[in-house]
């Protein structure tokens, strides 16, 4: 379940980084952009990246007799409260200013939050898509070690 949350949580995230660039956009075309973005996906995102937190450190303890998966889990676990506190801390803050940005009413430093919001979102991703890795090769390396077990017992 772990790896269904977090791919949907990294895969929306490295959507938007590779589809949504707005250094090009006029500032009309970012608020409107950047207000229905935050307006549509900010709960799905909370809910997805604390659910996948949660059944990460749920796994960790499933899988703590084995030391090299449950370590891996937990260094997930990391990247993903990483994730949390890029967001709470970085994108958020800016996020709740935009929100109440108009094409009149912007601040001189839009662009500068912008950019800022910007590098948070790519760091976001990126700790998302290492967490994203080091599940993916948990649940692989589960399988393995369960298929040489199985095949030990034939034998």
């Amino acid at each position: 379940m772990s790896i269904v949350l977090v791919a949907l949580l990294a895969g929306t995230s490295f959507g938007i980084w590779f589809g949504f660039n707005p250094s090009n956009f006029s500032p009309s075309t970012y608020i409107e952009q950047q207000q229905h973005l935050i307006g549509s996906l900010n709960t799905l995102m909370i809910i997805l990246v604390v659910a996948a937190t949660t059944i990460t450190l749920v796994s960790v303890f499933i899988q703590r007799n084995n030391k090299t998966i449950s370590a891996a889990l937990l260094l997930a676990a990391a990247f993903l409260i990483s994730c949390i506190a890029i967001t709470r801390l970085g994108n958020i803050p800016i996020q709740t200013e935009m929100l109440k940005w108009t094409a009149d009413t912007l601040p001189e430093n839009w662009a500068v939050l912008r950019d800022k919001w910007w590098s948070f979102h790519i760091a976001r991703t990126v700790v998302e898509l290492i967490a994203l890795m080091l599940i993916t090769w948990s649940v692989v390396r589960h399988k393995q070690h369960d298929a040489l077990s199985t095949l030990r017992e034939i034998k």
